[in-house]
């Protein structure tokens, strides 16, 4: 016989986790996680949106951003709001556009993924994530520039079932970093 589903409001898993449990799973994580992985921040110009990015790149430790065009700095007022004191955690450097950013990524060992609707784009799920990694993402309404599209190794898109036809920057950014991360877990299972 098997046992009695929880009662509505019950978890199966008890109490959440103290501090000191909390720094123990994370640190697991940590030394299972391999590979380096950055971003390229393509005229990403509303703060919010930087500041949502640069929270989740600092939960799965992103290596360094670059900030190309008109992206939100990090330090504006707005993106510490969203990022909450994360961005002591990160490294970026601003660049003129982002061809030199493709550039300075490739330069530092990189192969360069963008993500964005365009033709020739492959789904996420195929695109080649492995090894060392900057994802390439762009402005809010227009997406990535031709110019960036162009130096991309690899354009990947994320696939949706709804009758929204894009995602916002930063939830893109979310699912895309951790599809990288989660295939380093994958490998090293």
């Amino acid at each position: 016989m098997s046992p009695e589903p929880p009662a509505i409001g019950e978890t199966l898993t008890g109490k959440p986790l103290g501090n000191t449990d909390l720094k123990r799973l994370h640190r697991d994580w940590r030394r299972r996680t391999p590979g380096r992985v950055s971003l390229l921040l393509d005229n990403v110009a509303t703060p919010f949106n930087v500041g949502a990015i640069v929270r989740t790149a600092a939960a799965l430790r992103v290596d360094h951003l670059w900030l190309a065009g008109s992206t939100a700095s990090p330090t504006h007022a707005r993106a510490r709001k969203t990022a909450l004191g994360s961005e002591r955690y990160l490294t970026w450097t601003v660049v003129e556009d982002a061809g030199a950013g493709v550039s300075a990524a490739r330069a530092d060992g990189y192969r360069v993924v963008g993500i964005e609707l365009a033709e020739g784009a492959v789904p996420l799920h195929r695109a080649g994530l492995d090894g060392e990694v900057c994802l390439a993402l762009g402005h809010e309404d227009r997406g990535l520039t031709a110019a960036c599209l162009e130096r991309c190794d690899e354009v990947a898109f994320i696939p949706q079932l709804g009758r929204i036809g894009s995602l916002n920057v930063a939830t893109a950014a979310a699912i895309a970093l951790y599809e990288v991360r989660r295939r380093g877990w994958a490998a090293g299972a």
